[in-house]
């Protein structure tokens, strides 16, 4: 008896020790998260408040709406603001219908067969090109052979190149989301296929898909390669007047008036301006698309 009782402490003792480094090991794994998350946001804020102490005593309405003068020194950077958004427009255009739609004809209309596979293995390599290579690929395609010149109809068709991979797989991933019954009841209702895609599972997806085009808006909006090679001017101080026009972009002006300006120091202001306008364009276009998302999603309710 004394024996047994003596077992059945130790197996209670074994089983509180084991509860307490189980419950140590996930307060330190807590603990760990939690620093690595206040690292990545103190380092995203640290970013974000250098370039807003450096950029914010540059910008006026005159530095928003005028174009640049004297080597680009002064003056402000409305061409490149308006280059940025025709790019970044023009992009979406072509990358978001083609990327959705070839996203769908990957998850609802192909079964899991090798060349679906061999498509996905593809998608994903071509994610991780450089993209200087997309801007030679356009240049090489859009520019030359297909003779649209440095416009911005081929710096568009090179930058929704460059992230249609993104809207593939991303529009593929939210299809999987929905669940079958959605597709089973709609089916057994008299629905057809395209009516079950476009009525049904498209809408449901919907919200999620808005997730592949902010990322590939933020990933359009700041690349300088691709643009380099079929769009932009160094010295622009005009507006385009249509898709086959040159524009000045903003990318691509930082990076001039940061390295090759005349008076690289009397532009370094106008550099860090030009950064935090980059920035809040990208932010006010995410926030946009986040408001449609979630006002697809209060309507789905």
């Amino acid at each position: 008896m004394e024996q047994s009782k003596e077992n059945e402490f130790s197996l209670q003792l074994k089983a509180s020790g084991y509860r307490l480094r189980t419950r140590m090991t996930q307060q330190v794994a807590f603990w760990t998260i939690r620093l690595l998350g206040f690292v990545v946001v103190g380092i995203l804020v640290w970013i974000q408040g250098f370039i807003i102490v450096n950029g914010a005593g540059v910008l006026s309405w005159d530095f928003l709406t005028q174009a640049p003068t004297e080597g680009m020194t002064s003056g402000g950077i409305f061409p490149a603001i308006v280059g940025t958004l025709c790019l970044v427009v023009g992009s979406m255009v072509f990358a978001f219908p083609l990327g959705v739609m070839a996203g769908i004809y990957m998850n609802e209309y192909t079964k899991d067969h090798w060349t679906v596979r061999l498509i996905r293995v593809v998608t994903n390599n071509l994610s991780g090109i450089p993209s200087i290579v997309f801007g030679l690929f356009g240049m090489a395609l859009f520019v030359n052979t297909l003779g649209f010149g440095d416009s911005i109809i081929a710096g568009s068709l090179t930058l929704g190149l460059l992230v249609l991979p993104i809207v593939i797989r991303t529009t593929e991933e939210a299809l999987k989301a929905v669940p079958d019954s959605y597709r089973s009841g709609s089916v057994a209702l008299g629905a057809s296929k395209l009516q079950t895609i476009f009525r049904v599972i498209l809408p449901s997806a919907f919200p999620n898909i808005i997730t592949g085009l902010i990322l590939a808006i933020g990933r359009v909006s700041g690349e300088t390669a691709p643009i380099l090679f079929t769009a932009v001017a160094y010295f622009l101080p005009k507006l385009p007047t249509s898709i086959f026009d040159q524009v000045m972009a903003l990318p691509y002006h930082l990076y001039v008036i940061a390295t090759s300006g005349t008076d690289i120091e009397a532009s370094r202001p106008i550099a860090y301006g030009t950064a935090l306008v980059l920035i809040i364009i990208v932010l006010a276009m995410n926030l946009l698309a986040s408001f449609i998302r979630k006002r697809v999603s209060r309507k789905q309710r």
